[in-house]
C-alpha cells in the first residue's frame, strides 16, 4: 500500500513537490490556505533564472535540474511553458557573475561587443523557460490530480495538525513559515510587475543590476510582463503608481518596442525571502517532516530540482535524518 504524504502549501514549490511524490508512488494530499490563482506564485514573471536566493552551490544544481524539467514540459502545448530566446545584460565589473546558471542553457553564447547596448559591459544570449503562471499552475494541478493526488483547502494554526494526520509531511508554506515555525530568517520581498501588450518585443531582456531597480522584460504568448521591485520588509500589496511609472521607464529604455504598448494590469506579490533555502528533513515524534521553503525570487527556477530532493529525502528519512 502506498505511503501517505501530506504537502502543506499550494504554490509552485508545493505543487511540484506533491507531483514528484505522487509520481514516485506516494499517496499525496495537499493542504492549502489559498488555491491558485490566489497564491504568490500566480503573480510571478516566472522566467527561469535564479534571483535573490542562496546558497549558491545548491541553487545552481537545483536550477540546472529544473531547466531540464521545464524544457521537457514546454513540449506540451497546454502547459503554459515555452522556451524563449533572450539576453542577460551585465554592467562593468561583474566578471563571471551568473556563469554557473547560464551554463544550464545548451545554446548559450556571449554577444559580440558591438551588439552590447551602451552602459553594459557584457551580454549573454540563451534560451530559457518562461511560464505563464495562470496556465502553468492549472497544468500542475491537473498533473497532480492525474497522478492520484487530492487537495483540501484549510488553514493551519500549527504544523502539528499536519504531523498528526500523516506519517510524512512536506512543509512548503513559503512566507507563512514565520508564523507556523517562528522562522526568524524569513522576510517578505515585495515585487511589483506591470503587464502590457506584447508590442514589438521578440525576446526577453534581463538586467538584475540596474541601481534604480531590477529590470526585466518577459514577452509571453499574448502579453509582456515588466518588472520590477525588490523591497525587503515591505508587505503592502497595493500597487504603487510611482513604481509602475519607474518600471515602465526602465523597461522602455531596454526595449523601445514597448513605447506604445498599453498597460493591461499591475500586480504585487511577496517573495518568500530567506537567508538561504531551507530544504532538509527531521523527525517530529512518529512523523517525518521535510522543509522546502525560502526560495526568494526563484520559486519556479528551483522548483523541480528541489522537488526531486524532497522525494529523495522522503525515501531516506526512514533510515536516517538528512
Amino acid at each position: 500500500m502506498a505511503e501517505r504524504a501530506l504537502v502543506v502549501g499550494c504554490g509552485v514549490s508545493g505543487l511540484t513537490s506533491a507531483i514528484a511524490l505522487a509520481e514516485a508512488g506516494f499517496q499525496v494530499t495537499i493542504w492549502t490556505r489559498d488555491l491558485p490563482p490566489r497564491t504568490t506564485s500566480n503573480v510571478a514573471g516566472a522566467i527561469w533564472y535564479p534571483y535573490k536566493v542562496e546558497p549558491l552551490e545548491r541553487v545552481a544544481a537545483w536550477a540546472r535540474r529544473t531547466y531540464v524539467a521545464l524544457a521537457e514540459i514546454a513540449r506540451e502545448p497546454r502547459s503554459g511553458v515555452r522556451l524563449e530566446r533572450g539576453v542577460e545584460l551585465l554592467p562593468p565589473g561583474l566578471g563571471e557573475r551568473g556563469a554557473e546558471f547560464r551554463a544550464a542553457a545548451p545554446d548559450l553564447r556571449e554577444l559580440a561587443p558591438h551588439l552590447v547596448p551602451p552602459h553594459f559591459e557584457r551580454g549573454f544570449e540563451f534560451s530559457a523557460p518562461v511560464c505563464e503562471m495562470p496556465l502553468y499552475l492549472a497544468y500542475l494541478l491537473e498533473r497532480f490530480e492525474r497522478a492520484g493526488g487530492s487537495l483540501q483547502q484549510r488553514t493551519l494554526a500549527s504544523l502539528d495538525e499536519a504531523l498528526a494526520a500523516a506519517p510524512l509531511v512536506v512543509n512548503c508554506v513559503g512566507l507563512a513559515a514565520r508564523e507556523l515555525l517562528g522562522d526568524p530568517h524569513m522576510r517578505p520581498i515585495r515585487g511589483q510587475v506591470v503587464r502590457v501588450e506584447r508590442g514589438a518585443v521578440e525576446r526577453f531582456l534581463l538586467d538584475d543590476y540596474d541601481p534604480r531597480g531590477v529590470t526585466y522584460v518577459i514577452p509571453r504568448s499574448n502579453d509582456c510582463v515588466l518588472g520590477g521591485t525588490t523591497e525587503e520588509g515591505r508587505e503592502d500589496l497595493t500597487p504603487d503608481e510611482g513604481d509602475t511609472r519607474a518600471i515602465l521607464a526602465r523597461c522602455r529604455e531596454l526595449a523601445p518596442g514597448l513605447d506604445e504598448a498599453r498597460v493591461l494590469s499591475v500586480a504585487v506579490g511577496l517573495r518568500p525571502g530567506r537567508t538561504e533555502v531551507r530544504l532538509e528533513g527531521e523527525r517530529r515524534g512518529g512523523s517525518r517532516l521535510i522543509h522546502n521553503y525560502g526560495h526568494g525570487g526563484a520559486g519556479v527556477t528551483l522548483s523541480w530540482g528541489c522537488a526531486r530532493d524532497v522525494v529523495a529525502l522522503a525515501r531516506n528519512l526512514g533510515a536516517s535524518v538528512q
